[in-house]
């Protein structure tokens, strides 16, 4: 296992600061300023208010929810269940830092099979690239991309490829660097057949590779371009690679959906391509299934704002409704963009190009109230005076659950407009259903502060006065070596929290080692997770920057206090001992006393 002291400390402290702690985090979870600091939605617990908070003066993230809390290090370790090593590779290689070569085990959060796994699906996808791009073999896969009009540049930003129509080619590759029949059947790369041959799985197929989040190729799909078997066909699921949990793309698409405050969804890779190729990039899609929850919340950590673009059939449609609702759980904001005449949108961009698919079909898509009206509208013969009146119920019961007055009441004059119906019979319906769901507006106007406003103190409990001095404390020596030092002397590590003598203890040593104020570099220096939580929780407490010097003896001489009423708790309680032994009730009585009388003062 690779050691802190195998990297020189100038090294690991270089990485740190070269990587903004906003800026790493906001890869994974979506951030807005408030104040001096960011926050955003817990990416380690479930949430709907966000108590998630990082500071970039300080370079330190804490969660007032589940109490989490570290640098930028730590972050990565806990986000992604990375060693120490994988966590400071990952943000060297983002800073362009090239870290020393320790000759130490550099040890991995995955298993020692996931890991040739993964060098195995590294070294399949330059092959198959390789072979689409620049030989013979290839050629049948490079020619039906150029036919679906997938140009160079979006081959190898994609890395797509080709498998030869060779059975046993992959087999006799990966056997000569190394990897065993078992790992490959295993995994899913080869198949063994009822003869106990094996062959390729994806042989004779256009290869689309499946990266995870971090750009590592986890499966592959693959594209049958003559008569065999299925159209698409995936690698195998396993710990690596889980359909429901990835979206195609996504890797490179996170910092444009960033960038655009919003995503686009689709079904399939080509649409995905397509749509690159023409400049859209905050482009994602599942991977033959339909959206999941977990893929909908991945979505709703990076955007609010996500539009569904799926093809225009009946089927697509139905798909649509589907996601829209998964995504509105999620508590995403649902757009759904319509295609005509069944079209796709792969299909759409090659005859159109990229600028009417922005205005005419992604710009121009339709709000979840005006798809639900015009998804529902086919199941109704709205000839008949019967079904128009089931009709307009159907979509005033879904209009009720419409926040926005602004929004009720644009939909009600469509309503109105379309059906020649009383926009005051429509409200007053409307107001029926709305009630019944248990939307009063005067708790809504009540609520709508309440809900929204990040109340970290909801789950804190009221400290003794000590403690509290002693958390003051520590706060202001994070901040000044002067005051750490004033403490040292005044103090030392007499604490009465065990936890906060441990960090003083470490935070002298700090100091004396010559270190500036820094407080990601002090976390990182501590080993144990707690006393890192209670040191960013501490970090993140409102306190001014800088401290009085009443303000600070204030602290100083309720520390002492508490130190000294224990000391002289800890006497009586001993003369108390004796004066039972002795049998002398009255001398007892007056001592017992005595000791609640300090321990009555010390809780004022």
């Amino acid at each position: 296992m690779i050691r802190l002291s195998q990297i020189p400390e100038e090294i690991i402290e270089e990485v740190r600061k070269a990587n903004d702690i906003v800026d790493v985090i906001g890869e994974y979870v979506q951030l807005k300023k408030q104040g001096r600091n960011y926050f955003g939605l817990c990416p380690f617990h479930g949430e709907k208010t966000p108590s998630f908070s990082v500071t970039q003066e300080k370079q330190i993230f804490h969660c007032f929810g589940c109490g989490k809390g570290g640098n930028v290090v730590t972050f990565l370790m806990e986000i992604e269940s990375f060693s120490f090593f994988e966590a400071l590779e990952l943000l060297a290689t983002r800073a362009g830092i090239k870290l020393p070569d320790t000759g130490g085990e550099k040890k991995s959060s995955y298993s020692e099979e996931n890991q040739r796994v993964l060098e195995a699906y590294e070294w399949l996808t330059k092959l198959y690239h390789h072979l689409l791009r620049y030989t013979k073999d290839g050629k049948e896969g490079y020619n039906y991309l150029s036919e679906r009009s997938i140009d160079d540049e979006a081959i190898d930003t994609f890395q797509l490829g080709f498998a030869p129509n060779i059975r046993d080619f992959i087999v006799k590759f990966l056997e000569k660097k190394g990897f065993n029949k078992q790992l490959l059947i295993k995994a899913g790369f080869v198949t063994l057949r009822e003869d106990n041959t094996i062959s390729d799985r994806f042989q004779g197929r256009v290869i689309f590779p499946i990266r995870n989040h971090l750009g590592k190729t986890v499966a592959f799909g693959g594209r049958a371009i003559q008569e065999q078997g299925p159209k698409y066909l995936n690698s195998p699921e396993s710990e690596l690679f889980q359909k429901g949990k990835l979206l195609y793309n996504f890797d490179l698409a996170k910092r444009h959906i960033r960038k655009e405050n919003e995503a686009v969804l689709f079904e399939g890779y080509m649409d995905v391509i397509a749509s690159y190729q023409a400049g859209i990039k905050n482009v994602v899609a599942t991977l033959g299934t339909a959206l999941t929850e977990s893929q909908a919340s991945l979505l709703k950590r990076y955007v609010n704002q996500v539009i569904i673009c799926y093809d225009g059939d009946a089927a697509g449609q139905e798909a649509s409704y589907k996601a829209a609702n998964i995504l509105r759980k999620a508590g995403c904001e649902v757009k759904i963009a319509y295609l005509k005449d069944g079209s796709d949108p792969d299909s759409f961009i090659k005859q159109n190009g990229a600028e009417a698919f922005k205005s005419q079909v992604l710009r121009a898509s339709d709000t979840y109230m005006t798809f639900y009206m015009r998804y529902f509208k086919k199941d109704y013969n709205l000839s008949l005076e019967a079904e128009r009146l089931d009709y307009i119920q159907k979509i005033l019961k879904e209009l009720a659950m419409v926040e926005s007055s602004l929004e009720r009441e644009y939909y009600l004059q469509e309503l109105s407009k379309e059906f020649s119906m009383s926009l005051d019979a429509l409200k007053e319906e409307l107001e029926v259903f709305r009630l019944k769901n248990g939307n009063n507006p005067d708790n809504k106007l009540q609520n709508r502060y309440t809900n929204n406003t990040v109340n970290f103190s909801r789950n804190r409990k009221l400290l003794p006065a000590h403690h509290n001095a002693e958390r003051k404390l520590i706060y202001h020596m994070l901040q000044s070596e002067w005051v750490a030092e004033r403490i040292q002397e005044e103090i030392g590590a007499n604490f009465e929290v065990d936890e906060h003598k441990i960090i003083v203890t470490h935070l002298y040593a700090f100091y004396e080692e010559r270190n500036s104020p820094d407080i990601s570099k002090f976390i990182e220096n501590l080993s144990d997770d707690n006393l890192k939580k209670v040191v960013t929780e501490i970090s993140m407490t409102s306190e001014i920057e800088e401290v009085s010097e009443e303000a600070l003896s204030d602290y100083i001489n309720i520390v002492k206090a508490e130190s000294s009423d224990k000391n002289i708790i800890q006497t009586l309680k001993e003369k108390l001992r004796v004066a039972e032994q002795e049998s002398d009730p009255l001398t007892a009585a007056k001592i017992a006393q005595e000791i609640l009388e300090i321990k009555r003062n010390s809780k004022k």
